[in-house]
Protein backbone atom coordinates (compact mmCIF):
# COMPACT_ATOMS: atom_id res chain seq x y z
CA UNK A 1 0.00 0.00 0.00
CA UNK A 2 0.91 3.55 -0.76
CA UNK A 3 1.25 4.80 3.07
CA UNK A 4 3.44 7.64 4.31
CA UNK A 5 4.11 10.12 6.62
CA UNK A 6 2.29 13.58 4.68
CA UNK A 7 4.62 16.28 4.12
CA UNK A 8 4.22 20.08 3.25
CA UNK A 9 3.88 19.35 -0.38
CA UNK A 10 0.97 17.60 0.10
CA UNK A 11 -1.18 20.17 1.50
CA UNK A 12 -3.71 20.83 -1.39
CA UNK A 13 -4.68 17.12 -1.83
CA UNK A 14 -4.88 17.06 1.79
CA UNK A 15 -6.65 20.51 2.31
CA UNK A 16 -9.37 18.52 -0.08
CA UNK A 17 -10.11 16.10 2.50
CA UNK A 18 -10.21 18.17 5.23
CA UNK A 19 -13.21 19.88 3.67
CA UNK A 20 -14.44 16.68 2.86
CA UNK A 21 -14.39 16.02 6.87
CA UNK A 22 -15.31 18.96 8.35
CA UNK A 23 -19.40 19.90 9.05
CA UNK A 24 -18.37 23.16 10.58
CA UNK A 25 -16.95 24.54 7.45
CA UNK A 26 -13.38 25.61 9.00
CA UNK A 27 -10.32 24.42 8.05
CA UNK A 28 -7.27 26.00 8.69
CA UNK A 29 -4.44 26.96 6.04
CA UNK A 30 -0.66 25.82 4.79
CA UNK A 31 0.14 27.71 7.43
CA UNK A 32 -0.86 25.61 10.17
CA UNK A 33 -0.45 22.75 8.35
CA UNK A 34 2.87 23.19 8.61
CA UNK A 35 2.84 23.70 11.96
CA UNK A 36 1.31 20.09 12.69
CA UNK A 37 3.90 18.18 10.41
CA UNK A 38 6.74 20.06 12.64
CA UNK A 39 4.87 19.42 16.13
CA UNK A 40 7.15 16.85 18.06
CA UNK A 41 5.11 13.77 18.47
CA UNK A 42 2.55 14.62 15.81
CA UNK A 43 2.27 12.92 11.73
CA UNK A 44 -0.17 12.82 9.65
CA UNK A 45 -0.56 9.39 7.60
CA UNK A 46 -1.92 9.71 3.87
CA UNK A 47 -2.98 6.73 1.47
CA UNK A 48 -1.49 8.57 -1.67
CA UNK A 49 -1.76 7.52 -5.24
CA UNK A 50 -1.11 9.46 -8.41
CA UNK A 51 0.10 12.20 -6.00
CA UNK A 52 -3.23 12.57 -4.51
CA UNK A 53 -4.12 11.52 -0.85
CA UNK A 54 -7.06 9.85 -0.68
CA UNK A 55 -7.04 9.02 2.76
CA UNK A 56 -5.22 10.70 6.02
CA UNK A 57 -5.36 10.04 9.72
CA UNK A 58 -3.20 12.04 12.47
CA UNK A 59 -1.64 10.37 15.18
CA UNK A 60 -0.34 12.20 17.87
CA UNK A 61 1.76 10.34 20.74
CA UNK A 62 2.25 11.94 23.82
CA UNK A 63 4.52 11.88 26.89
CA UNK A 64 2.90 10.02 30.07
CA UNK A 65 3.59 9.67 33.56
CA UNK A 66 1.43 6.30 34.14
CA UNK A 67 2.65 2.79 32.88
CA UNK A 68 6.22 3.27 33.15
CA UNK A 69 6.13 6.33 31.42
CA UNK A 70 5.06 4.68 28.11
CA UNK A 71 3.15 7.25 26.08
CA UNK A 72 -0.39 6.90 24.52
CA UNK A 73 -1.29 7.68 21.15
CA UNK A 74 -4.39 9.81 20.07
CA UNK A 75 -5.87 9.40 16.54
CA UNK A 76 -7.82 12.80 15.15
CA UNK A 77 -8.98 13.95 11.56
CA UNK A 78 -9.50 10.27 9.76
CA UNK A 79 -10.90 10.83 6.60
CA UNK A 80 -11.09 8.56 3.30
CA UNK A 81 -11.88 10.84 -0.22
CA UNK A 82 -15.93 9.82 -0.98
CA UNK A 83 -14.57 8.46 -4.13
CA UNK A 84 -12.69 5.73 -2.78
CA UNK A 85 -14.39 4.85 -0.12
CA UNK A 86 -15.02 0.84 0.58
CA UNK A 87 -11.08 -0.14 -0.89
CA UNK A 88 -9.57 -0.50 2.47
CA UNK A 89 -7.60 3.15 2.24
CA UNK A 90 -9.29 3.65 5.39
CA UNK A 91 -7.89 0.64 7.55
CA UNK A 92 -4.24 1.18 5.72
CA UNK A 93 -3.93 4.27 7.30
CA UNK A 94 -5.81 3.45 10.69
CA UNK A 95 -2.88 0.21 10.62
CA UNK A 96 -0.31 1.91 9.85
CA UNK A 97 -1.03 4.96 12.33
CA UNK A 98 -1.37 2.68 14.78
CA UNK A 99 1.87 0.46 13.98
CA UNK A 100 3.36 3.49 14.28
CA UNK A 101 2.21 4.16 17.56
CA UNK A 102 3.17 0.41 18.61
CA UNK A 103 6.79 1.24 17.06
CA UNK A 104 6.71 4.54 19.38
CA UNK A 105 6.62 2.47 22.52
CA UNK A 106 2.58 3.52 23.17
CA UNK A 107 0.90 1.65 25.81
CA UNK A 108 -2.90 2.36 23.64
CA UNK A 109 -4.01 4.50 21.06
CA UNK A 110 -7.23 6.60 21.71
CA UNK A 111 -9.75 7.95 19.19
CA UNK A 112 -13.59 10.08 19.52
CA UNK A 113 -15.58 9.33 16.56
CA UNK A 114 -18.73 11.59 16.14
CA UNK A 115 -22.24 9.47 16.46
CA UNK A 116 -23.83 11.49 13.76
CA UNK A 117 -21.04 10.13 11.22
CA UNK A 118 -21.94 6.17 11.44
CA UNK A 119 -18.14 4.91 11.94
CA UNK A 120 -18.08 3.38 14.94
CA UNK A 121 -18.13 0.19 12.69
CA UNK A 122 -15.44 1.25 11.11
CA UNK A 123 -13.16 1.81 14.21
CA UNK A 124 -14.41 -1.23 15.50
CA UNK A 125 -13.51 -3.48 12.37
CA UNK A 126 -9.96 -2.21 12.68
CA UNK A 127 -9.40 -3.23 16.83
CA UNK A 128 -11.10 -0.27 18.52
CA UNK A 129 -13.32 -0.85 21.49
CA UNK A 130 -16.00 1.36 23.24
CA UNK A 131 -16.58 -1.26 26.06
CA UNK A 132 -14.06 -0.29 28.26
CA UNK A 133 -13.99 2.86 28.97
CA UNK A 134 -15.93 6.12 27.91
CA UNK A 135 -14.95 8.95 25.55
CA UNK A 136 -16.18 12.49 26.81
CA UNK A 137 -14.90 16.14 25.63
CA UNK A 138 -16.51 19.35 26.43
CA UNK A 139 -16.40 22.05 23.27
CA UNK A 140 -14.73 25.64 24.13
Amino acid sequence: MNVRALTKSDWPSAENLYWELTKSGAVAGADMFDAVLAHPGTVVFGFVRGGRVLSMVTLHVLPNMTYGGRPYGLIENVVTAASARGAGLGRAVMAHAVGAAREAGCYKVMLLTGRGRDARGFYEAVGFSADEKWGMMIRL
